[in-house]
């Protein structure tokens, strides 16, 4: 047997590949018909050990097809992610979706033709007329295409109508490689709206709008000159060296005619490039002001933060913080994890309500103070998961979103000496909402895919659940300094590859030097239910003065470590801390504390930083106490 390409310890193994994907395209926006045209070529490089005869792309706009897998499984009600391109729940299925393919034609070994491809629903299949090779050969795809976008893309993309002009959030726009890789072969699970799992490339494109729009994408933008006025420009510049927010267009200029070139026939080309990036989006629109900030990263490198937004989300408690927010977000994830890769990060206001793009996330217009800052940490916080570490989103979503909820608690609690602290201890610690799901037998666990799980469930088991868990595994098992140094680890290991949880489990327990097989059980596997008990106390030969006996007991399946404080009729307060091995050998523990006075008062968890489902057995009170 040859070397693995992933090793038992959790990381890449010698022999480790994974394909590549290289977008050109060519795009203009019909803001009247709400329809993109485009044309991709796409470089696809084999890097794998094996001959592929055919290869799957993913055309995630017939989502929106009234006859789409999508919009078959879409409840009658809709919801966030089931509206198959209009708010309106059925009347949706009439939305004309879909991409209109209108030519399709590869280039192998040197030879151009026509592709021979069939489209099954989100997937396309292009059937070679030779395999590719193995180790580096390379096939060149060209599509030209075009589709309406919807009014609201089961909110990972749409329209909103302002007093200046309608906002375009577009995304899920070309037709993207599936991938191929060494644990499933081609990824080929259809989009029903669960999120994506994408190789990494370099992204080339173009953007032709009407003149009076300002773009943000993906990536960086390479002709500035030719499609910002003059002082757009010297603004920009300044905001590239300014710690504060720079306007670059005001709220009040988005209504003159001097705030954006005339263009050629009143229209612009935006042309931006995108490197080691597994995806590209991009927002347009008439009524975006503009403002910008300068980033620091670690390495000493100089990054863009950005804000476009329509007049009416502008204010202080409002959107004309955002920019701050995204600063602060990524300068503390890059100092805490890994450095941010990309050289700007936008946030558009428009119908979205948050989702995530590498170097662009889309956040809801009418979104303020703290629920703006939530939401834009959290969709930044995805440049890390997925963006960075490519995990597969459509069957693994806890790996992108309980992760990123996770470095979110620590993120909030640092931000602005604590302003928004108060969000992060509500997610940090045991809420009744994470324990009521718990208690719910028909509750999702966080390794279901996200296609199966209760819609109502989703939020538990792939965010809140797997976030709270991280942050137990942090603070309560592994301790801040080992815990961190094994998720950074986890990150540099697989930044820009594919990790599975297989490789996240290894990786942690070898770090850390800690086998936790124990806590990925109970923890993604099962919804097990934590229940700790002080049962007893008695004195060593009747004496308090000699020590206490503690006994305590775990009641449910699922084991933690305990925290129990110890308080003394002399006044003394002790915390002690056991380890989860306490409870190898059954559900029942005594431990000796060294009292010099009697106990007063002994409490399991008395932070309540544990899910304990019942929190009146976790204290036990002496007698005369009591009555």
């Amino acid at each position: 047997m040859g070397p693995a390409t992933r090793t038992a310890g959790g990381q890449p193994g010698a022999t480790y590949w994974q394909n590549a994907a290289d977008y050109q395209i060519t795009a203009s926006l019909d803001e009247k018909a709400a329809r993109v045209s485009a044309t991709v070529v796409i470089t696809y490089t084999n890097n794998s050990p094996d001959a592929l005869p055919f290869v799957w792309l993913q055309l995630d706009q017939n989502l929106f097809r009234a006859d789409s897998r999508g919009s078959a499984v879409t409840p009658v009600a809709g919801g966030r992610f089931g509206n198959g391109g209009a708010r309106n729940g059925n009347s949706a299925r009439n939305f004309p979706g879909g991409d209109s393919l209108q030519m399709v034609s590869i280039e192998l070994h040197g030879k151009k033709l026509k592709a021979n491809y069939r489209v099954s629903d989100t997937r396309m299949q292009i059937i070679l007329p030779e395999a590719m090779k193995p180790h580096g050969d390379k096939l060149k795809i060209s599509i030209a295409y075009a589709f309406n976008i919807p009014e609201y893309g089961s909110d990972r993309l749409g329209r909103l109508p302002t007093k200046n002009g309608e906002i375009f959030e577009v995304a899920q726009w070309y037709p993207r490689m599936a991938v191929y890789d060494d644990v499933e072969g081609w990824n080929t699970l259809p989009y029903l709206t669960a999120e994506f799992y994408l190789e990494y490339g370099n992204f080339d494109y173009t953007l032709n709008v009407p003149a009076n729009f300002l773009v943000g994408g993906s990536g960086e933008l390479v002709n500035g000159a030719e499609v910002l006025t003059g002082t757009q420009q010297r603004r920009l510049a300044q905001a590239a060296t300014s710690d504060k927010t720079v306007i670059v267009r005001g709220p009040e200029e988005v209504t003159q005619a001097g705030s954006r070139p005339s263009g050629r026939n009143g229209r612009l080309t935006w042309h931006f490039k995108c490197r080691q990036a597994r995806d590209v989006a991009w927002a347009a629109s008439a009524a975006f002001a503009w403002d910008a900030a300068r980033m620091n990263l670690p390495s000493g490198r100089k990054s863009l933060a950005m804000s476009l937004y329509p007049a009416e989300a502008a204010g202080d408690s409002a959107w004309s913080r955002s920019t701050e927010y995204v600063k602060k977000s990524i300068e503390f994830n890059s100092k805490q994890w890994y450095e941010y890769t990309y050289p700007v990060a936008t946030n558009v206001a428009g119908v979205v309500g948050g989702m995530e793009y590498p170097g662009i996330v889309f956040c809801g217009a009418r979104s303020k103070k703290g629920d703006l800052w939530g939401v834009t940490d959290h969709e930044f916080g995805h440049n890390w998961f997925p963006m960075i570490v490519g995990s597969n989103e459509r069957k693994y979503p806890w790996m992108d979103e309980g992760f990123n909820t996770f470095i979110n608690i620590l993120s909030t609690k640092n931000f602005n000496n604590g302003e928004y602290k108060a969000l992060a201890d509500e997610e940090g610690r045991a809420s009744l909402g994470i324990l009521y799901s718990l208690l719910d037998p028909n509750a999702d666990v966080p390794y279901t895919v996200p296609d199966v799980t209760q819609a109502r469930n989703l939020g538990f088991a792939a965010y809140s659940k797997t976030g709270y868990g991280l942050y137990l595994l942090r603070q309560e098992i592994l301790g801040p300094e080992r815990f961190d140094y094994a998720f950074r680890t986890y990150i540099q290991r697989w930044a820009f590859k594919h990790p599975t949880p297989r490789d996240f489990f290894r990786t942690m327990n070898n770090v850390a030097g800690e086998d936790l097989n124990w806590f990925y059980h109970e923890w993604f596997f099962e919804n097990w239910l934590l229940d700790q008990a002080v049962t007893t106390v008695a004195y060593v030969n009747q004496d308090p003065a000699k020590g206490a006996l503690i006994t305590i007991e775990n009641r449910g399946q699922a084991a933690m470590p305990v925290t129990a404080e110890v308080k003394e009729t002399n006044g003394k307060t002790t915390t002690v801390r056991l380890p989860v091995e306490i409870w190898q050998r059954g559900g029942t523990w005594t431990f000796r504390y060294n009292s010099t006075s009697p106990l007063l008062q002994v409490t399991l968890n008395p932070d309540n930083i544990l899910p304990d489902v019942n929190r009146a057995n976790n204290t036990w009170r002496a007698q005369k106490l009591a009555e």
